[in-house]
């Protein structure tokens, strides 16, 4: 483990090497079995209902009839998650040529909306959790082994894969200085 500011992370965070590979798990990450659609944070409630009649619009009617009878997420302060269809798909997601994408997403890229999607989402296969000290862990699922061996052939670095969405969670100085760290962590392992 390691720590910039406040924040404590795994070590093979820093030397994961990964780059989705939508075309072989298909968007699986959006429709994990469980029960529990995508963690949310409390204040991104009030944006996922400003981003919702925009992203309903590229949803099944199955996934619109769920939104209405079970709203948009579930859960209390501190522990909301998207609602689920059939304990398995998150509500917001629809499905193209075979592939599970994220209608939130699509608003967004579609300038319909400025809030993209949950921040739980843009940050997977990293997970954060707060405990008094916050937490990041990396999420392996069997599906994502093909973006684990994608990322090693285009030696694409984890924390560069997710960029963005550290730099929306944690700001550009955290980042830089969490980049900083994992380059160096990097350079040691090379050298040795």
């Amino acid at each position: 483990m390691f720590v910039i500011g406040e924040t404590v992370i795994e070590d093979h965070i820093g030397n994961e090497r990964f780059a989705c590979d939508v075309i072989k798990c298909k968007g699986a990450c959006c429709t994990m079995p469980g029960g529990r659609g995508a963690p949310l944070e409390d204040n991104e409630l009030e944006e996922l209902a400003r981003a919702s009649p925009f992203a309903k619009r590229y949803l099944s009617e199955q996934h619109r009839k769920v939104i209405e009878r079970s709203g948009l997420y579930e859960g209390s302060s501190g522990n909301h998650a998207t609602t689920c269809v059939d304990n398995r798909a998150c509500v917001f997601v629809y499905y193209e040529k075979g592939f599970a994408r994220c209608s939130l997403e699509k608003a967004y890229l579609d300038g319909k909306t400025s809030w993209r999607k949950p921040l739980s989402c843009h940050l997977f296969p990293i997970r954060v959790s707060d405990d008094g000290m916050m937490l990041l862990r990396f999420r392996s699922i069997p599906e994502c082994v093909p973006a684990l061996q994608r990322g090693r052939e285009e030696n694409m670095p984890l924390y560069e894969f997710l960029k963005d969405s550290l730099i929306r969670k944690f700001g550009d100085e955290w980042y830089d200085e969490f980049r900083n760290e994992c380059q160096r962590r990097n350079q040691v392992l090379y050298d040795k």
